[in-house]
């Protein structure tokens, strides 16, 4: 049994990410901060699909809350280890950089850039004694392109990419491998306020995309087939910015 923790699991990209490894045969680990609702029905989803799982509710930008959630799992299941970590927690405060708030800023780079730091440090030393690992991060057009209103967001998922291509060369001889995905406009909680008609035009296929079209590249960054694969980026866009 293999075990997989998907931070920001309830819903959305994460929702789908969970369901489409439970189908590889991983034991999920749904991470959520404060939806119990939507993390038992991703759960529901996971089981539907003859795999197996837990939720485990802690906020990813507390270093307090992670090391205790995580060091509660290992304590009570001793011998195993988390082999796949998919950093897909976020949130977006989206403002002009001359109007955002110093909490708006912190808060978005708290949940998206610090929480890699706190969760991927914790689980990294059981990959390495093991050696085998995958690290996927789950960032986004915004972090590679930088979009207006964005400035706190591109920051903390650029400053991810950087970390990614970083840390793939500090441990990839132990067979632990480091990627990145980088949706673009995707169908999601995190889109829902932004205007589709008009952002679409911009898009070449022309449409959003669909979270279980990023959820395909994560569970191929999953598998053994991707085990040559290190410190790269891939972006699913619709062939925005590539």
């Amino acid at each position: 049994m293999r075990y997989v923790l998907v931070t920001g699991g309830s819903r959305g990209i994460g929702r789908a990410i969970c369901v489409s490894l439970s189908k590889e045969g991983f034991h999920i680990i749904i991470n959520y901060n404060s939806n119990s609702t939507e993390a038992e029905a991703t759960l529901a989803m996971v089981r539907e699909n003859g795999g197996s799982g837990e939720i485990m509710q802690f906020d990813v930008s507390s270093q307090d809350a992670v090391e205790k959630a995580l060091g509660d799992w290992q304590a009570g299941n001793e011998g195993k280890y988390i082999h796949v970590l998919v950093n897909n927690a976020g949130i977006r405060k989206d403002a002009l950089l001359m109007w955002m708030k110093n909490q708006e800023w912190s808060d978005v780079l708290n949940t998206n850039l610090n929480s890699f730091l706190y969760i991927t440090r914790f689980l990294l030393k059981d990959m390495l004694v093991n050696k085998w690992g995958r690290i996927i991060n789950i960032v986004s057009l915004s972090g590679i392109k930088g979009l207006p209103g964005q400035a706190n967001y591109s920051a903390a998922k650029g400053g991810v990419i950087a970390a990614t291509k970083a840390l793939a060369q500090e441990i990839a001889k132990k067979n632990v491998t480091v990627n990145a995905v980088a949706p673009g406009f995707i169908r999601s909680d995190m889109t829902k306020d932004l205007d589709e008609a008009q952002l679409k035009a911009m898009i070449p296929m022309g449409r959003f995309g669909k979270p279980e079209e990023v959820a395909s590249v994560v569970r191929f960054l999953a598998s053994e087939e991707a085990s040559y694969i290190t410190g790269s980026v891939i972006n699913v866009n619709g062939g925005l910015y590539t």
